[in-house]
């Protein structure tokens, strides 16, 4: 295969300078370190995981920029957000940016997002920004970069979040003044052979070399956390359906032959199934709460299967998907997650 031109140094230094730019918009940026990261040999899969460009599109990047410049990295139609924000207001922002966390204004995160950036400055300045830009040029005046992950969810609704929120606590409190009441919030995953990233950090210069399993085979996996006690539930299955649903949740009442079961999870079709609807009912000792759409982080379980994947399966290839999931199960079910949830404390949080 013919070597492809590196860039040069007024190149890459062109590049580098639209990345670091406030004015930059997030396209310009993520194009920028596409063609960056390429030139400095990175390996591809890297390159697309952090920035879900596809092969094609980043070796087209750069082949256009090497030929036609930066205008290929430009955005075509980008104009100068309408900034409707008064100078004191952005002081205060960025202050806000570098001195707090969304927990200090009551959002279950630790870390800033354009979306709950968005919420509370229409919150606290009644201003309501049409796009995202405005709100990624305030990070970068703050200085920030953007770090994978990060999803955004098209869907998500804080204000239906925070009246969740303020709905399920009052329930929970209930709930956790009844010993005889076990608390779960549970949710699925999906463990593949395909080989999955997590950043890391390295000395400047050196880049990391992981091996790509190219065979995809899947293994469900159903989780329940206990999250007065941080005890993890993890059930292996071929897939996720409302027959599925049915007879984990048997095997989770084994577990808690007698207790009431307070049952906290998403809005999948598998849980409003017939079938996982007939047991809750046929049960009479489970009552549910779901969670809002597209708000994951509100729920611990997600902790879960990030913790997990960090330890079994980041960074690695699978070659046996069964005997991996077994590993991750098996992990989970003996190892104690105690994560705040909706600010609660719980007995075991009140004693450390």
């Amino acid at each position: 295969m013919k070597p492809y031109k590196k860039l040069s140094k007024k190149q890459t230094q062109t590049l580098q300078d639209i990345i670091n730019s406030p004015q930059s918009s997030g396209r310009e940026v993520r194009r920028s370190q596409a063609v960056l990261l390429l030139n400095q040999k990175m390996d591809i899969q890297m390159i697309i995981s952090l920035t879900k460009y596809s092969r094609r599109q980043i070796f087209d990047l750069r082949k256009n920029y090497l030929k036609k410049g930066i205008k290929v990295i430009l955005d075509k139609r980008k104009g100068k957000p309408k900034e409707i924000l008064t100078k004191k207001q952005r002081d205060e922002i960025m202050k806000i940016l570098t001195t707090k966390s969304p927990r200090d204004y009551d959002y279950e995160c630790d870390y800033w997002t354009a979306t709950i950036l968005g919420d509370l400055i229409e919150r606290e300045y009644k201003v309501k920004y049409k796009s995202k830009t405005s709100v990624y040029i305030l990070f970068k005046q703050a200085k920030f970069t953007f770090h994978k992950p990060g999803r955004v969810y098209e869907k998500r609704d804080e204000k239906e979040v925070r009246k969740w929120r303020k709905d399920a606590k009052i329930k929970v409190k209930q709930a956790l003044q009844e010993p005889n009441t076990i608390i779960l919030t549970e949710d699925e995953m999906v463990l593949s052979t395909q080989t999955t990233f997590q950043k890391i950090w390295l000395p400047q210069g050196e880049y990391p070399k992981i091996e790509i399993s190219n065979t995809k085979k899947n293994c469900s996996i159903y989780g329940f956390l206990n999250i007065r006690d941080g005890k993890e539930h993890a059930f292996k299955t071929e897939w996720q359906n409302m027959y599925i649903t049915h007879d984990i949740l048997g095997k989770l009442r084994k577990i808690y032959p007698d207790q009431k079961i307070l049952l906290i999870w998403d809005k999948a079709p598998w849980h409003k199934g017939s079938k996982s609807q007939e047991f809750i009912k046929e049960d009479g000792n489970i009552n549910t709460i779901e969670f809002p759409r597209a708000a994951p982080e509100e729920n611990p379980q997600e902790h879960v299967w990030k913790h997990g994947r960090s330890k079994i399966s980041h960074n690695k290839s699978i070659m046996d998907i069964n005997k991996t999931t077994d590993d991750f199960i098996d992990y989970l079910n003996n190892t104690k997650f105690y994560y705040s949830f909706l600010g609660i404390k719980t007995s075991r949080s009140a004693e450390s």
